[in-house]
């Protein structure tokens, strides 16, 4: 049909006019070839503003000039630190970040059921104690600070002999440990802060290799009454893989008692590597925080021997019980 073929069958416009179209501009007498959708990509990817890469002259400039602002302020006493000697501070700078090498490199740690620790206020977070090192409280720490939707901080519970060594007991402190006695324990739960304790103590880091992953006598309970007076909810964890970072298969007694220690571990590596055989293997580790346990309800049983008896064997249960079930997912200690 033609353009007045088309406007007459229209009335009343018999002005009407199709718009014209252009012809394609020719180049050399040639119509343009139009352009395929990866060239038009192509075009668009030319035109378009250039990403910008930090440069890494300016990465490295920032973090000098932090560098030497926190030496700064460390120099000039410019920090807080609390009752206990914590300092927030110099542990997320310093500790935390050496720690994180261990903890996502070394060790591939994987962590469950972080929701159930509180996000807010006091909770007692008992664990299984091994690793002839007292790593895996460590490393617990940073998994609270690193997978908690808050980052909270873990306040630990140490053995008297760790408070006994020059130098260890200054750098614990600033890493936010204490003595492991009631009194302590109470105030910081009453400040609302996550204490960490490991019931086993020595026995639990010290035990061989054969015993591994069976859970040691909780000894009188002291952590229940402590969580009991003051109503804080216990969270109890499950950890595997220390137990594997230094084997114990043997413990010189005689020698351990010269030096004044509770052991003396004779390891695949240790004695025979000298400073070599410290460092520890490179296990997986698998950490699993429980459902917490109420004890707001129970203030007024702290005091009754039966009831933290019994609280503190179904913390123990529930902790072994976990780790049958993580040892399970985990069917080799040194998989990636």
């Amino acid at each position: 049909m033609s353009q007045d073929e088309f406007r007459d069958m229209l009335p009343g416009h018999a002005d009407f006019r199709l718009p014209e179209v252009p012809e394609p501009r020719k180049l050399n007498g040639r119509r343009p070839i139009p352009e395929k959708p990866d060239e038009q990509v192509a075009k668009l990817e030319s035109t378009a503003a250039p990403v910008a890469v930090p440069d890494p002259i300016d990465v490295w400039d920032r973090r000098i000039a932090g560098g030497l602002a926190f030496l700064r302020r460390r120099l000039a006493g410019a920090y807080e630190v609390d009752e206990f000697g914590f300092d927030p501070e110099l542990t997320d700078a310093v500790f935390h970040p050496m720690l994180r090498v261990l903890y996502r490199d070394w060790f591939r740690t994987e962590v469950f059921g972080i929701e159930n620790v509180p996000a807010d206020g006091p909770a007692l977070v008992v664990g299984n104690h091994s690793g002839t090192l007292a790593l895996d409280a460590l490393m617990l720490t940073v998994a609270l600070r690193e997978n908690h939707p808050h980052r909270r901080a873990l306040r630990l519970l140490g053995a008297d002999l760790v408070f006994r060594m020059p130098g260890l007991s200054e750098l614990a402190r600033a890493a936010g440990a204490t003595v492991a006695c009631n009194p302590d324990a109470e105030r910081l739960m009453q400040s609302d802060q996550l204490v960490g304790v490991f019931p086993e103590g020595f026995k639990g880091i010290g035990k061989r290799f054969s015993e591994r992953y069976k859970l040691q006598r909780f000894g009188r309970g002291g952590f229940v009454s402590a969580a009991l007076r003051t109503g804080t909810p216990i969270v109890p964890v499950a950890i595997v893989g220390a137990e594997e970072i230094y084997p114990i298969l043997a413990d010189l007694k005689p020698l351990a008692r010269l030096l004044g220690v509770p052991y003396f571990p004779v390891t695949p590596t240790f004695p025979w590597l000298g400073p070599l055989g410290l460092i520890p293997l490179p296990s997986k580790w698998l950490i699993e925080f429980c459902p917490p346990i109420p004890t707001a309800h129970l203030t007024e049983y702290a005091d009754d021997p039966l009831v933290v008896y019994n609280l503190a064997d179904q913390v123990r249960e529930t902790i072994q019980a976990t780790l049958h079930e993580l040892l399970q997912k985990r069917p080799d200690p040194f998989a990636r």
